[in-house]
């Protein structure tokens, strides 16, 4: 007897966890106005972010960012539940393709253990440790450029840091896909826990719906299926990651019998449907999500091209000159937040207009790259006065003032 084909979700499944991992693996060797698309650079202490530098003078910035990604996963945990455990997750991801290898080899999973002959299991391991290898190295790209990364291997530089980042994280990966695997899901993830404080009434769960248990045959297909080795007919268990597999079997056995498959996502388990997330709850998570954007965006927009931080010099002493002005001697940075380069000049002016100092030394024509950082030092010539209070400007080759400073100065007679 002819069937038809019934609808899988295994395929759309497999497709976006491909579509993620090539994401988070390809985002490193990724360029925006030739700055990484994201990556921590610990050696200036800045977060490369989608074009722009956050050095830690934007450290509110830095926590916009990571409240927003929270606000996000909240928001995603609270509409969409633990689909994200089944479809998202790199241990899910992982797990499924060391899965996948190990009986593409010829060795069967029973219990959450490889069964086979002991050289299969050591091609098994082997292919593991390579998967492990590149986590661990995907993972320090994000703060080691890929380029730099690749270079120094092969030369023999690599930072030791970056040696143990990735052969310490290689090696938790690896224990996890050759022994652990499931039981993370199982037994240690918080997440399944946490979620259940996050979920209500809309969120999306995957169940068999009360009014389909008379049609059940009891096949235990669903059971089969599922990688945690629960049983979805006994309703929501915290262990179910919402991958969709048991959905799936259940489809195929009664696509036979020319019936639809009995379980359905739905939002909540009374199928309340879409109109169900337009609750205060979810209503108000969406509103802060999309206010911390967009505060974000125009913080992030309204940002200065260039910034100037100047101290008085901790190791060179102001001192009275012959002529009886003051030489005042500072130190600072300059950092170019642009995307092209600028050529910056340093000038200072009395904010009572009284005098006008002089500046010698590193103050004219400073050429800096596209978000480059660098110290600047001169001596600032001004007279005698009791006190005066300095405006020291930032300006680019056009004359545009880019950032401002003041400072109060004493004469050395009154410090």
């Amino acid at each position: 007897m002819k069937t038809d084909r019934p609808r899988l979700l295994a395929p759309w499944r497999r497709s976006f966890q491909w579509f993620c991992s090539l994401l988070v693996l390809l985002i490193p060797f990724g360029r925006w106005h030739g700055r990484s698309l994201l990556r921590l650079d610990l050696d200036s202490f800045s977060l490369c972010f989608f074009g722009q530098i956050l050095r830690l003078e934007d450290l509110h910035l830095f926590l916009f960012v990571c409240l927003l990604f929270l606000l996000l996963f909240l928001l995603a945990t609270l509409v969409f539940g633990r689909v994200w455990c089944g479809w998202a997750c790199p241990q899910t991801t992982l797990t499924d393709l060391a899965e996948w290898w190990a009986r593409k080899i010829g060795l069967k999973i029973e219990h959450n253990r490889l069964q086979g002959p002991p050289a299969r299991k050591a091609v098994a391991h082997a292919g593991f440790l390579l998967l492990s290898l590149l986590v661990g190295a995907n993972l320090v790209w994000y703060f080691v450029e890929p380029e730099r990364f690749f270079r120094q291997l092969a030369d023999g530089t690599l930072h030791p840091g970056a040696w143990g980042g990735m052969l310490a994280i290689a090696g938790l990966v690896y224990v996890d896909l050759g022994f652990v695997r499931r039981l993370v899901c199982r037994e240690f993830c918080p997440y399944g826990r946490f979620q259940t404080v996050l979920a209500d009434r809309a969120t999306l769960v995957l169940h068999r719906p009360a009014s389909e248990a008379k049609r059940c045959i009891d096949c235990g297909a669903c059971v089969r299926a599922c990688p945690m080795g629960i049983d979805i007919r006994n309703g929501y268990q915290i262990e179910c990651i919402n991958c969709g597999r048991c959905l799936d079997a259940c489809r195929q056995v009664m696509a036979r019998r020319r019936q639809p498959g009995l379980m359905v996502y739905s939002f909540g388990s009374e199928n309340l449907g879409a109109r169900a997330l337009l609750n205060p709850r979810t209503l108000l998570l969406v509103a802060a999500t999309l206010g911390l954007a967009v505060v974000l965006a125009v913080s992030i927009h309204n940002r200065p091209l260039a910034t100037l931080k100047l101290v008085p010099s901790h190791t060179a002493a102001s001192r009275q000159l012959a002529d009886g002005r003051t030489a005042i001697f500072f130190e600072g940075w300059l950092h170019n937040r642009d995307d092209r380069e600028h050529s910056l000049n340093i000038e200072a002016r009395d904010a009572a207009a009284v005098t006008s100092p002089e500046l010698r030394g590193q103050t004219r024509n400073i050429r800096l790259q596209p978000g480059e950082n660098r110290p600047v030092g001169f001596v600032l010539l001004t007279s005698p006065a009791k006190r005066q209070t300095i405006e020291f400007l930032l300006k680019d080759g056009q004359g545009t003032v880019l950032a401002r400073q003041r400072l109060d100065l004493r004469p050395p007679s009154d410090r």
